[in-house]
């Protein structure tokens, strides 16, 4: 069994100075009776309850089973709390025969040194929180206080960072991801990924990192240091209003990094005619040249790349192309072109260019508006 490195007085001296630096009375004097408890237990191997849900989840799950299997002096007993049948986390866990709690859990009083959250999803109340001794730890994939929030991944990739990381903290009551932070890890955004690829190396780099502090969690308690407030942005929840392209105020870049942050899940909207159109397989910027003189590129303008089967529409900076669409079906560029797109263009006049374009929502709204109202017109 591991024993701790500092005597139970040092560790009481470090609690009262912890004390000081919480900033709610209520949580200030729970936190400092947890910590009181610390200095009964002299470390690893720990009685841990794990909370989590989804596929990022379970590569810390897999690392504390191994470590439970292994006897390596890290976890000594392992239970899982998640909120539905058909989630990984549960699925992983039946399978390795883990201990599963409904949520909230009972009877937990006790039985556990140490609380694991990663991508749960719910608030721990701070009741719960305060059932253990070494208080309750989260994996966060990014550099806290960046994104906090439910998506922080797919706003790294949306933004453009080139850094992110992921961040051990110990959770408090009330707000998601404001506690103090115990452990970081830098991480450089690979160029042109995914958020899903991405997603994938921070839950593994997390894991891994969430091993690294339980070794010597009563020393990176004592360490601790608490977010900047000011440094803090939030990772709203991904949705289906994130994925309307605004043709005249994004850029390739800004429209590549949407498709790669939420594309795979959630494809790119635009509207043409009056009805929504979705967009399908993203080829990235292309560079094209307008040979009909009648029609001046304007943002939202649409071109047929016969060689290379490409739909090229044009944005704020430049083309973007994708090689297929959905549109009452799955349709690809040629189709798009040879079933509505070409007979548009033939016969429409210069005056009405609108008709052969993708608009962005607000405009096709308007557009679809005056052509059910012409005498507006």
């Amino acid at each position: 069994m591991w024993t701790c490195r500092r005597p139970v007085a040092a560790y009481l001296k470090i609690c009262s100075r912890f004390q000081h630096r919480c900033t709610r009375t209520t949580w200030r004097s729970d936190t400092d009776r947890s910590l009181r408890r610390l200095g009964s237990t002299s470390g690893p191997p720990w009685r841990l309850l794990f909370f989590g849900t989804d596929q990022f989840a379970v590569e810390s799950l897999k690392l504390l089973t191994s470590s439970r299997s292994s006897g390596d002096g890290i976890v000594e007993t392992l239970e899982v709390v998640t909120l539905s049948s058909d989630v990984p986390v549960k699925k992983f866990a039946q399978r390795n025969r883990l201990p599963l709690h409904s949520w909230p859990p009972d009877d937990v009083d006790g039985r556990f040194d140490v609380g694991v959250v990663v991508s749960f999803g719910c608030l721990l109340p701070e009741r719960l929180i305060n059932k253990f001794p070494y208080g309750v730890l989260n994996v966060h994939p990014s550099l806290l206080p960046r994104w906090r929030g439910p998506a922080p991944v797919f706003h790294t990739v949306m933004h453009g960072d080139a850094v992110t990381g992921v961040t051990i903290i110990q959770i408090r009551p009330y707000r998601f991801d404001v506690g103090p932070v115990l452990n970081q890890e830098v991480h450089r955004v690979p160029e042109n990924g995914t958020a899903d690829e991405l997603g994938g190396v921070l839950a593994a780099r997390g894991a891994h990192l969430l091993m690294d502090t339980l070794m010597t969690l009563p020393e990176r308690i004592a360490n601790q240091r608490e977010q900047r407030q000011t440094s803090a942005t939030f990772a709203p929840k991904i949705s289906t209003s994130m994925s309307w392209v605004v043709w005249e105020e994004q850029t390739c870049d800004q429209i590549d990094r949407l498709y790669r942050a939420i594309g795979s899940r959630i494809p790119l909207r635009t509207t043409w005619m009056g009805r929504t159109i979705k967009l399908l397989d993203f080829v990235g910027k292309c560079h094209i040249s307008i040979s009909d003189p009648r029609r001046t590129p304007v943002p939202g303008t649409v071109n047929y790349l016969k060689e290379s089967n490409t739909l090229a529409v044009c944005c704020k900076d430049g083309w973007v192309g994708f090689r297929a669409v959905l549109l009452n079906k799955r349709l690809t560029a040629a189709d798009f072109y040879n079933g509505y797109l070409h007979r548009t263009l033939r016969r429409i006049t210069p005056g009405q260019m609108a008709e052969g374009q993708f608009l962005s929502r607000k405009r096709g709204m308007d557009a679809r508006h005056m052509r059910k109202n012409p005498t507006l017109c």
